[in-house]
């Protein structure tokens, strides 16, 4: 028996209705004979137990592509659209979620398969605003340095040109998302109940700022409450939708830790901030350092550093600024060395002290005085004091007088 297309879109939304995202076995039914055909053994009966339990109490008597129909109908009245896997704005990166699975009684642990349907509020196509991307994730209960890093980053990576992607929650989450805002960028919110939910509700603004310039995604449909586990669920596609995770603080059982571990189970690169090691809101962050493969980043560069394009995105060498010393060669910081600051030490005691030649320690001191390291007085050389600087002008003024007279120039 053939589908058509509009088939195949119906049965996904009515399968993202009576099932819970990223369930193991709705996911392998869909793989093994479609998503038309698994309705059908959905609706009949023939599938596992606990997925035929769990979709007969949320079906009922009601006809899934009637539901399918009404889920379409209400997404055009609150201004959102649905996508599935078949639409060219679906991100197909998700499709790596079915390697998180394990077959292990945690349904955390297990049910990580691809949404099968997704909702949007926003302009931007997802694949597009997900291709060069990054997660800014983090505590709820921030602290100020934590904001301050957050909302940098989401600044300069939407400067940049990348998406922020991130939960739409307090602390990090929100810091992040403003910064994106600021930055005239896109950021997608990633929520965990449906899109005319906004939670937290003091967030509604915010959320309508982000629909407004990039994205609000959920894979549940509206009206769904924002359950403890679906937080949980849902940081699996932050993490897959992405090119990395950036961690900026984080307590030992932080649920931002969660998202940097399915990152790292992606293959996605795992970034950490560090922050004072006396604070308990960056225990987590420093304990993710630990790993192998995680890489510390202070900033955007870093960031675009590890998840750009070789050669494309590469963060600049950082170098302390050049000071006088540094134009000295090695001779001249070696003689300087062995000058003090209020000793007066003629060459050849000074050449002893450094271990030069006194013929190399004579012929090296002018230039350290021409240059203002050190003062001639006596006979002999100390280290150039501020109040030396008078005295200098004075002396380089003779100097210039003289060379000019030399040449039968009255100055």
């Amino acid at each position: 028996m053939t589908t058509d297309g509009h088939d195949v879109r119906r049965a996904r939304i009515a399968l993202g209705h009576l099932v819970e995202p990223g369930s193991r076995d709705l996911g392998e039914l869909v793989l093994a004979v479609g998503p038309v055909e698994a309705l059908r053994r959905l609706r009949s009966g023939d599938v596992k137990d606990r997925l035929c339990d769990v979709a007969s109490a949320r079906l009922g008597a009601v006809d899934p592509y009637h539901l399918a129909e009404k889920a379409l109908d209400r997404a055009d009245r609150l201004g959102a659209r649905i996508i599935t896997p078949e639409d060219g704005e679906w991100p197909h990166q998700l499709a790596d979620l079915v390697h998180l699975s394990r077959d292990v009684p945690d349904p955390i642990q297990r049910d990580t398969y691809p949404p099968h349907c997704i909702w949007l509020r926003g302009p931007w196509p997802l694949a597009e605003a997900c291709e060069r991307s990054v997660a800014v994730v983090g505590a709820r209960a921030s602290t100020s340095y934590g904001d301050h890093v957050a909302g940098e980053l989401g600044y300069g990576l939407a400067d940049r040109g990348w998406t922020v992607i991130s939960g739409g929650a307090f602390g990090i989450d929100a810091a992040a998302h403003r910064g994106a805002l600021a930055g005239a960028g896109c950021t997608i919110a990633v929520l965990a109940c449906g899109i005319d939910r906004p939670y937290p509700l003091s967030h509604t603004t915010l959320f309508d700022r982000i629909a407004e310039c990039g994205l609000l995604v959920s894979e549940w449909p509206p009206g769904a409450d924002p359950h403890r586990r679906r937080f949980l669920i849902r940081n699996r596609v932050i993490a897959a939708a992405t090119r990395g995770t950036v961690l900026v603080e984080a307590s030992l059982r932080s649920g931002a830790r969660f998202t940097l571990g399915r990152a790292r189970e992606l293959g996605r690169m795992v970034m950490a901030v560090p922050g004072p090691v006396t604070s308990a809101m960056s225990v987590g962050s420093h304990e993710e350092l630990r790993v192998e493969g995680s890489v510390l980043v202070t900033g955007v560069a870093h960031v675009v550093d590890a998840v750009g394009l070789v050669g494309d995105d590469l963060a600049p060498v950082l170098r302390a600024e050049e000071t006088p010393e540094d134009r000295l060669t090695p001779l001249q910081r070696q003689v300087l060395d062995g000058v003090r600051p209020r000793k007066i030490l003629n060459a050849e005691e000074i050449a002893a002290i450094v271990g030069v030649s006194t013929r190399d320690a004579r012929r090296t001191l002018p230039s350290l005085e021409q240059a203002r390291f050190v003062t001639a007085q006596n006979g002999g050389y100390r280290l150039f004091r501020k109040s030396d600087d008078k005295n200098w002008r004075a002396q380089a003024e003779t100097r210039g007088r003289g060379r000019l007279a030399d040449r039968g120039v009255v100055p």
